[in-house]
């Protein structure tokens, strides 16, 4: 089981490094040129991708292999992970079903048509620290049950 990140707005990398230290797995930061820095932390795995629109999300589809976990806000991306039998989550901890893909496509479409038409929402909220520690307990919990 591998852990990979889309990495360009994720803000929770740091709950990640600590799953991934408690159960010794392999973490991969995927993110564009544009959030490349020297002041990485040593040992870490990322892979920096042009800054084309899709470009972070098809190197993380094509990486990713069954049993693995992909933490990502993009629902498109994972739609097509889930039919690869990844297990995706979102930010705030929330598991991404198969399920409910159909509709959360179709809102974000919906979205994206009201926006292109200039009418623009609050968008999600601000994480807070108790969403933070959310998402750790969540993930945790799912890392113990595939392991255990």
């Amino acid at each position: 089981m591998k852990l990979f990140i889309d990495a360009d707005a994720c803000p929770v990398k740091d709950e990640l490094r600590k799953l991934a230290k408690k159960y010794d797995l392999s973490l991969t930061f995927v993110a564009s040129y544009n959030h490349f820095s020297i002041n990485l932390p040593p040992g870490e795995e990322w892979i920096f991708v042009d800054t084309d629109k899709e470009s972070a999300d098809i190197r993380i589809l094509n990486l990713a292999k069954s049993g693995d976990i992909v933490v990502t806000q993009d629902i498109g991306l994972a739609s097509m992970l889930i039919a690869k039998d990844v297990a995706a989550f979102s930010n705030r901890g929330e598991e991404y079903h198969e399920s409910e893909m159909a509709m959360m496509l179709d809102m974000r479409y919906l979205h994206a048509k009201e926006r292109r038409q200039g009418k623009y929402s609050k968008g999600p909220r601000a994480m807070s620290f108790q969403d933070n520690e959310n998402f750790l307990q969540r993930l945790d919990t799912f890392i113990e049950v595939r392991l255990y």
